[in-house]
C-alpha cells in the first residue's frame, strides 16, 4: 500500500538524508510532499516553505532537530497523520507525547532503512 508522506525538513542538498528520503520514497512509488527552509524541487517533489494544508497524509517523516520542530507541532497534529517517523537526530519526547494524545503512532526509526527493508 502506498503511503502519502510529508517530508518535514526537505532539502535539495544531495548530502542531506531528507534529499535521499524523498528520492527513495518516490522510487518506491509513495506520493510525497515536502516542507523545507528553501523552495526547491527534488525528483518530482516540490519543496515548499509554508504550512500547506496537505490532504490524506499517512506519514510525517521528520528531519528537523527538536528545537526546529516546535513551530510545527500544531500543524503536524492538524494533518491527522497515522504516524510520525522521528529519524535519527530528530527524536523528540514532547512531540511523541503530543502524537500519542492525538492517536498518532510515533516511531523512532530511519525512513531510508524502513524503505530498504520493505517495512515502510
Amino acid at each position: 500500500m502506498k503511503k502519502k508522506t510529508l517530508v518535514l525538513g526537505g532539502s535539495s542538498n544531495p548530502e542531506r538524508y531528507s534529499f535521499l528520503a524523498i528520492n527513495s520514497l518516490r522510487r518506491h512509488g509513495h506520493p510525497v510532499v515536502s516542507i523545507g527552509r528553501t523552495k526547491a524541487v527534488v525528483a518530482d517533489v516540490e519543496i515548499t516553505t509554508d504550512h500547506s494544508m496537505f490532504k490524506d497524509i499517512d506519514t510525517v517523516t521528520v528531519y528537523l532537530n527538536p528545537t526546529h520542530q516546535k513551530e510545527y507541532y500544531d500543524y503536524i497534529i492538524s494533518l491527522k497523520p497515522k504516524r510520525i517517523i522521528f529519524n535519527p537526530g530528530a527524536e523528540n519526547e514532547e512531540l511523541k507525547q503530543l502524537a500519542l494524545q492525538n492517536n498518532i503512532h510515533p516511531l523512532e526509526a530511519c525512513t531510508l532503512v524502513l524503505l530498504s527493508t520493505e517495512q515502510y
